[in-house]
């Protein structure tokens, strides 16, 4: 195991914690009546590996894509999603370095109140806590429109109300439940995009029922770019290229789920690393693999793929599969779609509960939100937070599919601000690291892209949010739904920010006086050595997870 610092690392570890008060209670302790409660490790190595994969792969690649595919045609999916794919892991390796040294209750949220000041942390927690709280429904909304394939003559509040209950039962029964469904989701996640790509390339080769080789035929016509809004020339093909961008977004939020579930993480120095070193290949192999097969099988001017005004709900791969005249198969896939939506949702809801709890223990929130049980489930957080799903009945009247745009917009910016808020978090903290003597290099995890991947990241996170609602400023595509939407989070930082300085009146921390002590006790306590493994199965499964 590889420690976060080596013994002359120790030395000054010590020497500057005998000047910190730690008499005060750990920060993700709860003490009621005398007795103590805190956070239980529950989620296993294989938890957060799936955890991890899972955050990647969601109905914003399986349904989301259809959406993207209609605005910027294949090529224009490719680039957007290559583009932001770079973005998402400049973010993880900046959120990985942090998490893997100090894996914590709260993740990024307390970090920021480290190595930034109060105000930001502040903002940090309620962004993402809304981010995540919004999320929920468009999963719902998802799940609706996905069942819309096989049924559309029942009501959509059934669905929606199924999909409801076992999300809040599976986080009703703890972290250690969470993390075994969300293997089994995570692993049906896996085994559909992996056999989905397979298939594509099958298909496009020539080896579906119908024995069409399809090869590059929709590259070509209707073509590789969409001239969106019927622009010409170059200017039409770069704002469809664009209009990819934020739901691209939308597809990669998620994959720093494993911070906030760093505080619940069992042997974090050592399991936190390896989800984070791997991001850049679950990014390539499912994301790109998964939307050029997309791009080469069905054809962007499809009208399926039009979630606004279609109640069909089919995801891109369906359609596929469907033109390729391959019975049965269609149902199979949408049910594997289905438990992804399951998947996500439960995810949502675990992930805004813990922000929510975390912002309770640092003063944002009020204090009941910090009530635990005995066996460590912050239950006041879930269920409150778990009420905010019910936005997702609002695609009974005006369509799941449209809900899920909607929704989709404000999650997509939220989470770009979120990450935004992730490299501000790391610069400081590089730069805090540095000042107090540390050596980088005797970190769990240390990333050579430093600190430009954060740079490079903080920049593109606020140019794209800046941008992110232009179409409805083209002549005729007035919409106040998209642009309240897609706008009303960016606003909302500064404003926020703003608001906390003024109220709590702290300055910026300085890089000297950083905190990189405290929970580092605990943190090495609950590191240990894991036993080597004894054959090449275990071997290939240490390896995967």
């Amino acid at each position: 195991m590889m420690s976060s610092v080596d013994t002359h690392e120790k030395a000054k570890v010590a020497e500057k914690a005998s000047s910190i008060d730690l008499a005060s209670p750990p920060e993700y302790t709860d003490v009621e009546g005398g007795q103590t409660r805190t956070l239980k490790r529950q989620l296993k190595n294989r938890h957060i590996a799936m955890i991890s994969i899972g955050g990647v792969i969601g109905t914003g690649l399986f349904l989301g894509t259809a959406s993207a595919l209609q605005d910027g045609g294949p090529i224009g999916l490719l680039l957007g999603y290559a583009v932001v794919g770079t973005i998402c892991y400049a973010v993880m390796v900046s959120l990985g370095e942090m998490v893997a040294y100090l894996p914590i209750p709260g993740g990024h949220i307390k970090l920021a109140e480290r190595f930034v000041d109060p105000a930001f942390s502040f903002v940090m927690g309620w962004n993402y806590w809304y981010n995540w709280v919004i999320i929920l429904p468009a999963e719902l909304s998802a799940a609706a429109v996905l069942i819309n394939y096989w049924n559309q003559s029942v009501n959509n509040a059934a669905w929606i109300t199924i999909c409801l209950v076992v999300t809040v039962v599976i986080n009703m029964f703890g972290a250690g439940v969470y993390g075994e469904c969300e293997f089994i989701f995570a692993s049906i996640k896996v085994i559909t995009i992996t056999g989905l790509i397979i298939l594509g390339i099958v298909l496009d080769l020539g080896g579906g029922p119908n024995h069409d080789r399809l090869g590059f035929r929709y590259w070509k016509n209707p073509g590789p770019f969409v001239q969106f809004n019927g622009i010409a020339g170059s200017k039409g093909q770069f704002l469809g290229w664009w209009a990819v961008m934020t739901q691209a977004a939308f597809s990669f939020i998620g994959t720093e789920i494993v911070a906030i579930a760093a505080g619940e993480a069992k042997n974090p120095r050592r399991n936190l690393p390896k989800a984070i070193k791997r991001v850049y290949v679950r990014i390539l192999l499912f994301y790109i693999g998964g939307v050029i097969i997309i791009g080469l099988l069905v054809p962007s001017n499809n009208p399926d793929l039009n979630l606004r005004t279609s109640d069909a709900g089919k995801s891109p791969f369906v359609i596929a599969i469907k033109n390729a005249g391959i019975k049965g198969l269609p149902s199979v896939i949408n049910a594997a779609l289905l438990t992804s939506a399951w998947s996500a949702a439960s995810s949502d809801l675990y992930t805004s509960s813990r922000a929510l709890y975390g912002l309770a223990m640092v003063g944002n929130a009020p204090k009941i939100f910090t009530m635990i049980s005995r066996k460590g489930l912050p239950y006041v957080s879930i269920i409150f937070c778990a009420l905010f799903s019910c936005l997702a009945y609002m695609g009974i009247n005006a369509g799941s599919g449209k809900v899920f745009g909607w929704f989709a917009n404000m999650t997509s910016v939220a989470g770009l601000m979120t990450w935004f808020g992730i490299a501000v978090t790391y610069i400081r903290f590089y730069k805090g690291f540095k000042a107090q003597g540390f050596d980088r290099s005797k970190l769990p995890y240390a990333s050579p892209l430093q600190p430009y991947a954060a740079w490079y990241a903080m920049v593109s996170c606020l140019v794209i949010c800046f941008f992110s609602g232009w179409r409805v400023f083209l002549k005729g595509h007035w919409d106040h739904a998209t642009f309240i939407t897609n706008y009303l989070p960016l606003v909302l930082f500064p404003i926020l920010y703003a608001g906390a300085k003024f109220w709590r009146r702290t300055p910026v921390v300085k890089p000297e006086e950083m905190d990189f002590i405290s929970g580092l006790a605990e943190v090495e306590a609950d590191s240990y050595d894991e036993p080597p493994p004894r054959n090449w199965v275990e071997k290939f499964w240490a390896w995967l997870m």
